[in-house]
C-alpha cells in the first residue's frame, strides 16, 4: 500500500539532478573553472565578473567584439557586463550626491554655531549681572545710616500727641465730606415711582345698579390715587363688568391696598381682576 501511495503521491525525487544541471550550465556560462576556484567566496566572484565586463567593454568599444556576440549565451553574458557598468556609473554619481550634502549640513552647521554665538539671550546675560551686583552692595549702608538716624530722633518725637492731632483732622475731614454729600443728595429731584393699573371691577348678577358701583369705587380717596376713565365691558347673559384705570404711587398705595378698599362694597362688587400694570 505505501508504493501504491508513493505512485500517486507528486513528489519530486529526482531534484537534486536538476539542480546540478543548472549549476554546470552556469559554470558553463561562465567559462572552465580550476578546483580551488570553487573555495573561493562570493567577493572574489564578484571581482572577476567585473574585471571581465570591463574587458568586454573595452573590446566593444574597441570593435573588436564579433557580429554574433549577442546571440546565445554570449548575448546574456553582455548584458549582464553592461547592466555592471551602469551601476558602477549610478554609484559613482551616488556618491557625487552624498558628498554634495555632507558640504552641505556642514555649512548649515557653521551657520547656526554662528547665529547661536550672535543672538540677543547672549548679549543679554553680561547686563543683567552687572546690575544685580552694585544693588546688594549699597543696601546694607543705607539701612544702617537710617537705623542710625532714627535712634537720634527717638528722643524728640512725641508719637501720643500727633496721633491726637491726626484723629481730630480726620474726624474734621470726614464731617465736612458727610455734610457736603448731604446738601448734594437733598437738591436732586426725588423721582417718585408711579404705576398705570387697569382693573376689572365684577358685580353680582345683571340686576346690579353699575352707575352706583362706579361712585362707589371713585369715592375711594388716598394719598398717591388718582382716578382715570372707565367703561362698561359685557360678560354674558346681560352682565357688565367695570374696567376703570388708576394711577398709583408705588411707595404710598399698592394692589392689595385697592382690592381690600373696593371690595368693602360687598352689595355691589363681587370681585375684582387686575387687567393690566404697568410701570410710569
Amino acid at each position: 500500500m505505501a508504493t501504491n501511495f508513493l505512485v500517486h503521491e507528486k513528489i519530486w525525487f529526482d531534484k537534486f539532478k536538476y539542480d546540478d544541471a543548472e549549476r554546470k550550465f552556469y559554470e558553463q556560462m561562465n567559462g572552465p573553472v580550476a578546483g580551488s576556484s570553487r573555495q573561493e567566496n562570493g567577493a572574489s566572484v564578484i571581482l572577476r565578473d567585473i574585471a571581465r565586463a570591463r574587458e568586454n567593454i573595452q573590446k566593444s568599444l574597441a570593435g573588436s567584439s564579433g557580429p554574433g556576440a549577442s546571440s546565445g549565451p554570449g548575448g546574456d553574458h553582455s548584458e549582464l557586463v553592461t547592466r555592471i557598468a551602469s551601476l558602477e556609473v549610478e554609484n559613482q554619481s551616488l556618491r557625487g550626491v552624498v558628498q554634495d550634502l555632507q558640504q552641505a549640513v556642514s555649512k548649515l552647521e557653521a551657520r547656526l554655531s554662528a547665529l547661536e554665538k550672535s543672538s540677543p539671550a547672549h548679549r543679554a546675560t553680561a547686563p543683567q549681572t552687572q546690575h544685580v551686583s552694585p544693588m546688594r552692595q549699597v543696601e546694607p549702608p543705607t539701612r544702617k545710616v537710617a537705623t542710625a538716624t532714627e535712634d537720634d530722633e527717638d528722643d524728640d518725637i512725641d508719637l501720643f500727641g500727633s496721633d491726637e492731632e491726626e484723629d481730630k483732622e480726620a474726624a474734621r475731614l470726614r464731617e465736612e465730606r458727610l455734610r457736603q454729600y448731604a446738601e448734594k443728595k437733598a437738591k436732586k429731584p426725588v423721582l417718585v415711582a408711579k404705576s398705570s393699573i387697569l382693573l376689572d371691577v365684577k358685580p353680582w348678577d345683571d340686576e346690579t345698579d353699575m352707575a352706583q358701583l362706579e361712585a362707589c369705587v371713585r369715592s375711594i380717596q388716598l394719598d398717591g390715587l388718582t382716578w382715570g376713565g372707565s367703561k362698561l365691558v359685557p360678560v354674558g347673559y346681560g352682565i357688565h363688568k367695570l374696567q376703570i384705570q388708576c394711577v398709583v404711587e408705588d411707595d404710598k398705595v399698592g394692589t392689595d391696598l385697592l382690592e381690600e378698599e373696593i371690595t368693602k362694597f360687598e352689595e355691589h362688587v363681587q370681585s375684582i381682576d387686575i387687567a393690566a400694570f404697568n410701570k410710569i
